[in-house]
């Protein structure tokens, strides 16, 4: 069976399999990307706008169709998918109105002739994304790359091929040339083989830490840019609060997104010893209401399965050795017979420095700490291996202020679980990697940034 497949994570069921590419497939794709690139980085900034707008709209006219294709893939709730596609429609959008403008030579004050620093294209990239977010994770990498003039190439998830094919078959309709945008069902050892291609100027990855760092080690060793978005372990700090049962619902239902699949989802709570007893048993009583369904049928109230059996069965194992580590399941962690369903966790007293304390629990897990000031939220807050986002909350903006100025993040909010805009950066530091995606800085990573000097 072909490792491209689409398999219901709600039974089980293998839907379809897809074939993967052969060597000659992939060397055929390198060549195209190649090849387009020459035209595509010559056309003006106008011609690639106009192309990025039509897909841009495609996306929007489809967002249903496109959205049931992928939800059947990994299970996503129907509304966040659509929801999700939309999105990435504004993302293709954004970087068609304002690509130009980032693009703009800077002039820098020099003596003995005339400086200019030039934002040009580099080539060829290749893509490698992950299923949490099929549809977004490709339009933030390919919005800002494609209209700046790189062509790509893009290795999905193996369990995403649906929604994989309509994205490339939205860009020929757009009517951006073959070659420009190219889909691969490659194998592991193919994607090291594009890597190590020299036609390919840089990469991109969304997915794990030892994704990340297994491409980023073979790029390494070809010279190559490499931008990393890894997992997370996003501290969410309430400070105080005048609602503590509100307080602890919106912090709940930010978790639940996406099953809680997200890699900036909140997934330590830190709250304050004066609230922390009713908050815990605020998220029990939540948690205990939640109702299996599946993505077609989801309403508040419900939860979805896991992209996968395997995930699933990993996200339990996970819980245990943090019981037997010393922790307190509060509620859910519970697998389900059949599918990939795991019921809606609380979990408490992890003890610091233990290998589930410096976990990444990807699934719907809400794991609450108590502290007793500021000081130890901050230094519980950056005790993790990774550091990708945070959020703190207060009713004194100031005291938030000051915790968030703090964390080792590379996205803080304050009274916020997360900014959310195609203008906000997206990106972070340690080990949850680096570069940035999304706003101005988005089109500024795969960048020829020449100098352009002519004496007097």
């Amino acid at each position: 069976m072909s490792q491209y497949a689409v398999t219901n994570p709600a039974t089980g069921e293998v839907v379809e399999t897809f074939d993967g590419a052969t060597d000659q497939q992939i060397q055929d794709a390198i060549a195209a990307s190649k090849e387009a690139y020459a035209d595509w980085s010559a056309q003006t900034f106008s011609y690639r706008a106009e192309r990025l707008k039509k897909l841009a709209q495609l996306l929007r006219e489809r967002s249903r169709e496109l959205a049931e294709a992928s939800c059947i893939e990994m299970g996503k709730p129907l509304p966040e998918m659509v929801e999700e596609v939309e999105f990435s429609a504004e993302i293709i959008e954004y970087y068609a109105d304002n690509g130009e403008k980032f693009a703009t030579e800077q002039q820098i004050p020099t003596q003995g002739g005339n400086a200019v620093l030039r934002r040009l294209p580099i080539g060829p990239l290749l893509g490698i994304m992950p299923w949490n977010f099929p549809y977004y994770q490709v339009a933030r990498f390919a919005g800002p790359n494609l209209m700046l003039g790189n062509t790509i190439i893009l290795k999905h998830a193996e369990i995403c091929p649906r929604s994989a094919l309509r994205f490339e078959e939205l860009t020929r309709e757009a009517s951006i040339p073959a070659g420009v945008y190219t889909n691969v069902f490659a194998t592991h050892e193919q994607v090291s083989d594009i890597i190590a291609d020299r036609r390919i100027q840089g990469i991109s990855l969304t997915g794990s830490e030892r994704a990340g760092a297994a491409v980023a080690a073979q790029a390494g060793e070809k010279l190559k840019k490499v931008v990393l978005e890894l997992g997370g372990t996003d501290p969410y700090i309430l400070l105080d609060t005048d609602d503590v049962a509100a307080a602890a619902k919106l912090a709940f239902t930010t978790r639940m997104v996406n099953t809680g699949q997200a890699c900036n989802s909140n997934k330590r709570m830190i709250v304050m010893e004066d609230i922390y007893d009713e908050f815990v048993a605020e998220l029990v009583k939540l948690a205990e209401v939640m109702k299996p369904t599946t993505w077609d049928a989801y309403t508040a109230g419900m939860y979805c399965p896991l992209s996968s059996r395997g995930a699933a069965e990993n996200l339990c194992s996970q819980l245990e050795q943090a019981v037997a580590a010393g922790a307190n399941l509060r509620a859910g962690g519970e697998l389900a017979d059949t599918g990939a369903y795991v019921s809606p966790a609380v979990i408490t007293d992890i003890p610091r420095g233990s290998d589930s304390y410096y976990a990444e629990f990807f699934g719907p897990v809400a794991e609450v700490y108590k502290v007793s000031s500021d000081e130890e939220a901050v230094e519980l807050a950056n005790d993790s291996l990774y550091g990708l986002g945070g959020a703190v909350f207060s009713t004194d903006e100031n005291r938030a202020k000051a915790v968030a100025d703090r964390l080792e993040v590379g996205m803080a909010n304050v009274n916020t679980p997360a900014g959310k805009g195609v203008e906000l950066p997206f990106g972070g530091v340690k080990q949850s990697g680096y570069g940035r995606e999304l706003g101005p800085v988005g089109m500024d990573e795969f960048v020829n940034k020449q100098l352009y000097y002519v004496a007097e």
